[in-house]
Parts: structure tokens; C-alpha cells; sequence
């Protein structure tokens, strides 16, 4: 363990402290945050009406759609002056939710993702190679961060230049992998095209995550790579990854609640939920200055686990593999992905039906994303180079707007089928189960 003491801390001693936070965290949000002053009153709760974590569900929940309301600081509980880093996810119409961090909020966040390294049983004497994305993008400085906490080297990848990626992982004696399933894969298949041996690799642990995978792709990484596949959990608005991760036993994530308290909730009723029941994931910050979150819902399905304590020795309780989400965000090579935002897109540019369909797919191991778009029965009769156009501008909107590219085919009006309940967008034929 990174930090036995936290990890392992007695359950009775971990509840007082996350109680102890709790009160810290619903004042801190009560007298900094307008959003929050104005919810707990209309819910008639005061901060003095929290006096331990089994008063949580007195508290509201915070919706996706609130928090991107307060674009861009509205959420901020810190004046800028304490603001020393600042991180967003995708928005459904063009507006993140942004996220601002103290010094207190990255050392935490440091400190959960070192966490997370040694689940898989990492020291500081690994070399762990970052291959997520670095930026706005939680997945790098995340677990950059963690790696140097860990007191490890750390190797600043971040994803693509595949094959220079397996030349610094053979030549620097790469220990730790750290990227989506998904590119995990993809970097297994241009090591068998290069001719190397990956299995020939130091690697011992890879932390994996931004994308659903299922148990087959874990087995079929762990074929390919010497090495324990794990998973990692985090999200943008609560933290990047080091929210949660699989020990070496690879049963449930640990979830690091002396920093994030976790609840499963009926997505139906928002009623809380017995350990080993699935439901929704909530998640409150109980140690965030910079966004004080407060029962932020995920939209995640899963379960605390009810098998008893883990054999790692970790007290903090554990949740399942994500079963999937109550909402219709798709994630597409790590990026979130709403149909609500392709439309967005598409309603703003001439010529375009407000019909369409995205048709999602996984080639060899990467996703793929087709939209299918009604033209008018003008512009569809028109003369090739004016679809090409049209087709080009769509394109280059969507990667703008949504940071991912997508094959877009213009068809003829009518084309999409109708439904008379309401429109489905999406067909995903990607196997996740």
C-alpha cells in the first residue's frame, strides 16, 4: 500500500473522519457557493443539521446538467488566487463542466492516484508510462501526478506515436502501463506488426479505464502483455483517475473514501441502496476546496460490493465493473460522447435535416463513430462537390466541438427511420458484455 494508514484504516475510524469532512465540506459549500446556499435551503438543511456521514441523505444531489449551468466558476468555492489548476469535460451543447483545483485538491489528488499505482503493486522503483491524453483530459496529469508521488519515474507519453511508444517501453524497462483498454490493445497489435515480443517486457501492473472493458478484453490484454490488468476509476467533476482501482486481486475497485464517499441510489426514486444491490453510483468530495461536491451522481450502474473485507488488506469498500449508465452518453476512445451534442452540431449548419443516427462500432481494438445525416432534397440532388463540402464541414465541426473523430455519410431525406416514441440516435454495435 501507498499509504497503509488511510488504506487500511479501521472502518469505525474511517466513518468519524469521513463525518468529520462531511460537516467540513456542506459549511464550505454553504458559504461559498451560491449553487449550494440555494439548494440546501430549498431542501432545509443547514450545515449545523450535519453532525455525521449517516447524515448524508438529508443533503440534495447535484445534477450534471446544474453543474454545467454554472459554467464557467459558478461551482468554484476557492477565489481564483487559490485556483492553481484547471480541468473540464465535455459538454452536451459546447460548454464544459469545469473543475478547479487548490494545491490541497492536486496534493490529494496526487496522493489518490499514487494510491491507485500501488494497487497494482507499484513503488517507486517503477517506470510508469502514461499513455492517456494530457490536457483538459483528466487521464495524464492524473496519473503523472501519481507516479511522481509514488516517488516513481514517471514517462510522460501521453496516446499515439505507437511505435516510438514500444521503443521507450522496451529501451526504458517500462514497469507500469497506464492507458485506455482499448489502446492496449492496439499497441499489442503494431508490436506484432514491428516483430517485438512484448511478453519479453519488465511490465508488471496496467491501469485501464476511460472507456468501458469488459472480462474478456482483460484476459485477452493479459494474454498479449506480462502483466495484471486493472481497472481504473475516475470522472472528470469529482476527480480524474485515483477515485478508484482494482487491487492485485481483481475483484471490485477500492474507492478512496476518505476522500470520496461513494452511495448507490435507485436512478428511479434517488433512494439509497443496500451494499451488494445495483443502482446508481454517487459520489460526494469530502475533502475538495476548489468544487465542494456534494452528491454528485454519476449516472454510472454499479454496486458496492457485500463479500466481505478484501484479502489485500485495503478496509475501504469496494464497487463492480461498470454495468453501464441511466443516461445516453456514450464513450468513444475515451471521450464522453451525447447525441444531444452531435445535434447541436448539426441543427446549426445549412442544408442538414434534424435527422440523424450514430452509429457506433469497435474495428480490430478502437472504436469507431459513424453519423448518418438527412441532407434536403436540394442539396442531395445537387452536384457532388457541394456534398463533399458539406460532408467535410460537418467533420471538422464535430472534431471541434466534440474532440473525436466520426465518419459522416449524407443520405437522402427520409432515409432514417421514424419511431413514434421518442427518436433513437444511437446504434451501438459494440460487443460490452
Amino acid at each position: 500500500m501507498f499509504n497503509p494508514q488511510a488504506e487500511a484504516m479501521p472502518v469505525k475510524e474511517l466513518r468519524k473522519l469521513q463525518g468529520e469532512r462531511l460537516k467540513s465540506l456542506v459549511r464550505r459549500a454553504y458559504d461559498h457557493v451560491p449553487f449550494y446556499r440555494a439548494k440546501l435551503d430549498a431542501q432545509g438543511v443547514k450545515p449545523d443539521d450535519v453532525r455525521g456521514i449517516e447524515d448524508i441523505a438529508k443533503l440534495p444531489f447535484t445534477l450534471k446538467p446544474e453543474f454545467r449551468e454554472q459554467y464557467p466558476f459558478g461551482m468554484f468555492a476557492a477565489p481564483m488566487k487559490d485556483i492553481v489548476r484547471i480541468h473540464a469535460s465535455s459538454g452536451t451543447t459546447g460548454k464544459p463542466t469545469v473543475v478547479g483545483y487548490t494545491k490541497n485538491d492536486v496534493d490529494n489528488w496526487a496522493e489518490c492516484a499514487a494510491r491507485s499505482l500501488g494497487c497494482g503493486g507499484a513503488t517507486a522503483e517503477d517506470v510508469v508510462q502514461v499513455a492517456y491524453g494530457y490536457g483538459l483530459f483528466t487521464g495524464g496529469l492524473g496519473m503523472h501526478y501519481g507516479a511522481e508521488k509514488l516517488g516513481a519515474a514517471a514517462l510522460p507519453m501521453s496516446s499515439g506515436n505507437t511505435e516510438k511508444q514500444i521503443m521507450l517501453m522496451k529501451d526504458f524497462g517500462v514497469t507500469v502501463l497506464c492507458c485506455t483498454p482499448s489502446y492496449a490493445l492496439q499497441i499489442a497489435e503494431v508490436a506484432a506488426k514491428m516483430g517485438e515480443d512484448l511478453m519479453k517486457l519488465p511490465l508488471k501492473s496496467g491501469h485501464f479505464g476511460a472507456e468501458p472493458w469488459t472480462q474478456a478484453m482483460r484476459q485477452r490484454i493479459e494474454e498479449l502483455f506480462p502483466l495484471k490488468a486493472l481497472d481504473i476509476y475516475g470522472l472528470s467533476e469529482v476527480a480524474g483517475p485515483g477515485v478508484a482501482n482494482e487491487c492485485l486481486e481483481q475483484h471490485g475497485l477500492h474507492v478512496f473514501e476518505d476522500h470520496f464517499y461513494p452511495e448507490i441510489i435507485d436512478p428511479e426514486t434517488g433512494d439509497p441502496l443496500p451494499d451488494g444491490q445495483k443502482g446508481e453510483l454517487v459520489f460526494t468530495c469530502l475533502t475538495k476546496e476548489g468544487v465542494p461536491l456534494i452528491r454528485y451522481r454519476t449516472r454510472d450502474i454499479t454496486m458496492i460490493l457485500d463479500d466481505g473485507p478484501c484479502p489485500c488488506g485495503r478496509t475501504s469498500r469496494r464497487i463492480a465493473r461498470l454495468m453501464g449508465r441511466t443516461d445516453d452518453m456514450l464513450i468513444i476512445r475515451g471521450i464522453n460522447v451525447f447525441p444531444s451534442q452531435v445535434e447541436d452540431v448539426l441543427v446549426r449548419i445549412e442544408g442538414v435535416q434534424p435527422q440523424y443516427l450514430i452509429v457506433v462500432d469497435r474495428q480490430g481494438n478502437l472504436d469507431t463513430m459513424e453519423i448518418k445525416v438527412e441532407v434536403t432534397e436540394a442539396l442531395f440532388s445537387d452536384e457532388v462537390k457541394k456534398l463533399e463540402a458539406l460532408r467535410d464541414k460537418i467533420h471538422h465541426q464535430i472534431k471541434t466541438m466534440l474532440n473525436v473523430s466520426a465518419k459522416i455519410t449524407l443520405v437522402e431525406p427520409n432515409t432514417i427511420e421514424r419511431t413514434l416514441g421518442k427518436a433513437k440516435r444511437v446504434q451501438d454495435l459494440r460487443k460490452l458484455t
